[in-house]
């Protein structure tokens, strides 16, 4: 097997269904129905929407098309890639971005069990036909070892998906990707089918526009962007790393940007279209949206106890069942096997044998997402803690490309790729002004919000789940043990970079333009 820093993607279709799967995750199908939900008035949620695709272009595709560039300038993963781009005093930078993005593996690696769960709990046991039975289904799900089984599970077909490298990343995608928007696509058309679903659609893409002056729509649909498209997360410039030089990164940067909300578009549509077409004749639209959002413990509500009931009151409930969380398991999994490459990526960067870095990768998040697996509150505070946390990575994304110089970065890592375009000053004003300026004001609003709304009588204390304290206490710890380490880390990342160029290697693996 060729090193790890000397593989690449076979071909573009490969890299950008990798990339596809990074952003295509729970976010798109879990979180984003609800979200719409509770942004929506009485009228509709297409002023959300509207917010939100504006999002897409002043947030995450600038990041998503400065992590391809730094991927394929950097060629390393993301410490030594700050170190790289950003000056060797910043490598603590590419660490607390690639610790954001590890720490959510913990804990999202209990939720794709959970999504795994539900899946064969489809699969081989009749659907609940009341909400008793339904929470009865997700309480068994969390009594005894049973989330620590397929928690195991699920780290362990992570080690198996990224064992090769590129190369079985590339692979598990090619079948993953296509099979998950093919459960999506005939969701869908069931969905759209069923009695009353088309006044949940209606409902879905109605404006209703005094809502776009009530500022809390548009930090909402900002933080909606920064959660589901995998911008500034640090993966998909891990990814980027092995990208062939040949294939640019606006185009790229777009297809994957706009792929990844047109699924959440589409799941939109399912769920909405689903609970109004299962509720909307025994209840007001009031309490349907209700339903919709009530997140339920660590965000649960809707997807692990409602649509299975809903499901049970469907005709041929039990294949829409069986499909929606077999498409649920498949985008956690490919959003798991990428936050594994990022961390394996940093240790192999680091000159670690590649199998010793993934089973430390794995073994280590096993065991430090297993207090999310056996706490739910655990998991919630870790989900707000790091969630938010994504808001500072996309801001240092930012701040790399201005450390090494906006235009110069534009000139020398983006424009002038054969069959690819310029994204021009545009791009420059956003990546340089834009992007921190929302990822400081993002910040702010969050915290605003523990502060005042959600722990408003707690917020000094750190054991409190969602308090401001919370935050600033992990986010302190990370970022002083990062930056006490800066110096040890760049020069082993870039000492180990500069021994695997000078020794011999193979022919490039990379095919000819």
């Amino acid at each position: 097997m060729a090193a790890s820093s000397d593989q690449r993607f076979s071909t573009r279709l490969g890299l950008l269904l990798s990339v596809l799967g990074i952003a295509v995750g729970t976010g798109n199908i879990w979180r984003f129905p609800r979200i719409v939900a509770t942004n929506g008035g009485e009228e509709g949620a297409g002023a959300f929407l509207l917010a939100w695709i504006l999002f897409l272009f002043v947030w995450s595709i600038p990041l998503i098309i400065a992590e391809y560039a730094l991927g394929r300038k950097g060629r390393m993963g993301i410490v030594g890639t700050f170190a790289k781009v950003a000056g060797e005093k910043f490598a603590w930078m590419g660490a607390f971005v690639g610790f954001v993005a590890s720490a959510i593996m913990f804990y999202y690696a209990v939720v794709a069990g959970w999504c795994v769960f539900y899946f064969l709990e489809m699969l081989t046991n009749p659907l609940p036909l009341t909400e008793e039975a339904a929470t009865g289904v997700w309480t068994s799900l969390q009594s005894g070892v049973t989330p620590l089984l397929f928690h195991a599970l699920a780290m362990s077909l992570g080690a198996w998906a990224v064992w090769k490298g590129v190369n079985s990343i590339e692979r598990v995608n090619k079948g993953l990707i296509p099979t998950l928007l093919l459960i999506v696509v005939a969701a869908l058309v069931r969905a759209v089918t069923l009695d009353g679903a088309l006044e949940g659609l209606a409902f879905l893409f109605t404006p209703q526009w005094e809502l776009l002056a009530n500022p809390e729509i548009w930090l909402e649909a900002l933080t909606q962007n920064a959660w589901d498209t995998g911008a500034g997360w640090g993966l998909i410039l891990t990814y980027a790393a092995y990208m062939q030089a040949r294939h640019g990164v606006v185009q790229n940067a777009f297809i994957t940007g706009i792929g990844n909300n047109i699924v959440s578009l589409l799941a939109g549509m399912i769920i909405f279209g689903t609970v109004f077409a299962t509720l909307g004749d025994t209840m007001p639209r009031g309490e349907v949206l209700d339903v919709m959002q009530t997140s339920g413990p660590a965000g649960t509500g809707l997807t692990f106890i409602w649509m299975p009931r809903l499901f049970a009151e469907m005709p041929a409930g039990s294949v829409f069942a069986i499909l929606f969380f077999l498409g649920l398991s498949f985008a956690a999994f490919s959003s798991l096997i990428s936050m594994i490459e990022l961390a394996t990526r940093t240790f192999v960067d680091a000159g670690m044998n590649r199998p010793v870095a993934i089973g430390a990768v794995c073994g280590l998040g096993f065991l430090l997402g297993v207090p999310s697996a056996l706490s739910e509150n655990i998991l919630a505070n870790q989900d707000f803690v790091w969630g938010i946390g994504l808001l500072i990575s996309g801001g240092f994304v930012a701040t790399a490309v201005l450390r090494y110089g906006v235009r110069r970065f534009r000139l020398d890592a983006i424009a002038g790729a054969p069959g690819d375009v310029d994204p021009g000053r545009g791009w420059e004003v956003l990546i340089g002004i834009a992007i921190p300026a929302q990822a400081v004001v993002l910040l702010g609003w969050w915290l605003y919000q523990s502060a005042t709304t959600i722990a408003p009588d707690t917020w000094f204390n750190p054991l409190e789940p969602f308090s401001v304290m919370t935050c600033l206490v992990q986010w302190a710890l990370a970022l002083v043990v990062f930056i006490a380490l800066n110096n040890w880390m760049q020069r082993r990342t870039l000492a180990a970079s500069s021994a695997a160029s000078a020794s011999p290697t193979p022919a490039s693996s990379e095919p000819a333009p």
